[in-house]
């Protein structure tokens, strides 16, 4: 189940970095947006520091990191060995994303390549 789930955050992530490749110009831009988008999800996801600590703004910031649903998956799943319905908000949250910024990116890419 969590390799699924694992390959479901994959998507989120390659989505992104596609995302990324098609509104920079060249790959040097491509890799600091990544890196621009990539450093405040891995702070904001609950990773380093726990979301109920930070400040209110910031946890409403989060909620729009795939990295915080998908920490929320892993712990859930490998430390407290609960079933799928315990996860079942995260579980779509991610897929939304996947879906969303996969789709964008693939929108983007068609248009960039006429």
């Amino acid at each position: 189940m969590w390799r699924l789930l694992s390959a479901l955050f994959l998507l989120t992530g390659l989505g992104i970095g596609l995302f990324a490749s098609t509104i920079a110009n060249t790959q040097q831009e491509a890799m600091l947006t990544v890196f621009m988008t990539l450093l405040p999800s891995i702070f904001l996801s609950g990773f380093f520091f726990p979301i109920d600590v930070m400040p209110k703004v910031l946890q409403w910031i989060s909620y729009a990191m795939p990295l915080r649903y998908y920490l929320s998956i892993i712990r859930v799943l490998m430390l407290k060995g609960v079933g799928i319905e315990a996860i079942q908000g995260d579980v779509l949250a991610l897929a939304v994303f996947g879906i969303v910024i996969m789709g964008a990116a693939a929108m983007r890419f068609r248009k960039r390549l006429d």
